[in-house]
């Protein structure tokens, strides 16, 4: 198990802007200033904070489940328990940093373009993520 945990921590890191630091309750955290994009657990729990429209969105496309300490907030969990859940932990950390860098992009609506290809994000996701991109908010 550490090693795909290791291999995601080295995935995540690799990100432009983001910082490792201990997480108060074991384990990694990512941040992207003070934002915190996500964590991983040692037993391999990556926990992520959404707003809880798009929290409920993954959750409803069955793409994670809700945290096990604060079940009713916009917070998410995934259990990477094998290899090949690796990418979707990495996917999913991938959305809470574009949530933040979108904030701040030169170019959000090509930056959202980008990532909404790259990450294969559906509709419903990306209509979500486009609120956070200050030149292309409706």
């Amino acid at each position: 198990m550490s090693s795909q945990i290791d291999k995601l921590v080295r995935e995540v890191s690799s990100w432009p802007g983001i910082s490792i630091h201990a997480h108060r309750f074991g384990g990694t955290e990512f941040r992207l200033g003070d934002a915190e994009v996500g964590h991983v657990h040692p037993g391999g729990v990556v926990d992520i904070p959404f707003p809880r429209a798009v929290r409920n969105v993954l959750l409803g496309e069955k793409l994670a489940e809700p945290h096990h300490w604060l079940p009713n907030s916009g917070w998410i969990a995934f259990h990477c328990r094998e290899s090949e859940d690796l990418r979707h932990g990495c996917w999913l950390l991938r959305l809470s940093y574009l949530r933040y860098t979108l904030k701040t992009a030169s170019d959000p609506q090509g930056w959202l373009q980008q990532e909404k290809e790259r990450l294969q994000i559906s509709p419903e996701i990306a209509e979500l993520l486009e609120k956070f991109a200050p030149a292309i908010a409706a």
